[in-house]
């Protein structure tokens, strides 16, 4: 029987142990960023163990409504997953209720899907990861893209007050039903720019393969919130090329277009399949506003 205490299983050699890993890797990194952002309080998450790494995950606290928007967007994740519909996950953080396109913070998930099963894809300026089936690779690399994640968070400056959550889901138009919604999620508006609220910066987290799926994870942030620190995760080089890649494409859909925008607006490249057609896009029910005054 598996320790209460870990994370991941202790096998990943077919396609339903890989999609458990996927989902326990994508909503463990969401707790990360939530706790480590100061976003809701300790009630709301339980202690896990990855490693050396204690971890805090989040749960369903009665007493704290905003856990349980965030749970939801999660569930809503893991049922697109399980169908092989959702390409990218995007949490967003924003200030002005008005203007939802102007972000201070963006966190990307994107999801591949191979014909043996599923990839979560972190790619690091320093690391790359091609696990493969080999679960213990896999483990490692799970267990280095989390510890990534906590380098990156202890070296950011405080959130804004008044910042405002949400969520967008991309899907794979291909195979998603245009109908579809998960649970939790509406149908959204699928805007091609945002204002970036300052000067931004991105950092890429790192690589996970399983052979199955795949999952890449960027983070988008002001440049002023960096803090420097040896252990801080390498930049990408130079903030005009970061303001201007945006929301990250498949690499053979790169060439679909080439538009230069000005330093503050981060470009959401669209896919050689949205060239075709409208991209589908999700988004919650309901946004959520923390209570951090």
């Amino acid at each position: 029987m598996q320790n209460q205490s870990t994370i991941f299983p202790t096998q990943i050699t077919n396609e339903h142990e890989s999609l458990v890993m996927v989902k326990k890797l994508f909503a463990t990194s969401i707790s990360c960023i939530t706790y480590l952002r100061g976003l809701f309080p300790e009630s709301s998450y339980r202690d896990r163990h990855l490693e050396d790494l204690s971890l805090k995950i989040l749960r369903e606290d009665k007493k704290c409504p905003g856990s349980l928007h965030i749970i939801k967007w999660i569930q809503g994740c893991f049922d697109a997953l399980e169908k092989r519909y959702l390409h990218m996950a995007v949490l967003t953080l924003y200030t002005n209720p008005k203007e939802p396109e102007k972000v201070t913070e963006i966190y990307q998930f994107k999801f591949k899907y191979t014909k043996k099963g599923t990839t979560m894809d972190f790619d690091s300026s320093s690391t790359s990861f091609e696990s493969g089936t080999n679960s213990e690779d896999i483990k490692k690399a799970c267990s280095l893209l989390i510890r990534q994640l906590y380098i990156l968070m202890q070296n950011l400056g405080p959130l804004p007050n008044d910042v405002i959550l949400t969520m967008k889901l991309h899907y794979y138009n291909s195979v998603t039903p245009y109908d579809y919604q998960p649970p939790g999620f509406k149908e959204g508006v699928n805007s091609h720019f945002l204002l970036f609220d300052g000067e931004p910066v991105s950092l890429r987290m790192g690589s996970v393969s399983s052979g199955f799926h795949s999952m890449k994870v960027k983070v988008t942030t002001e440049a002023t919130r960096m803090l420097s620190g040896e252990n801080s995760p390498a930049q990408e080089t130079g903030t005009t090329e970061i303001a201007h890649q945006g929301l990250d494409c498949d690499e053979e859909e790169e060439d679909c277009s080439s538009h230069t925008q000005r330093m503050n607006f981060v470009h959401i490249e669209p896919s050689f399949e949205s060239c075709r057609k409208k991209k589908k896009v999700s988004e919650p029910l309901k946004v959520f506003i923390p209570n951090r005054k």
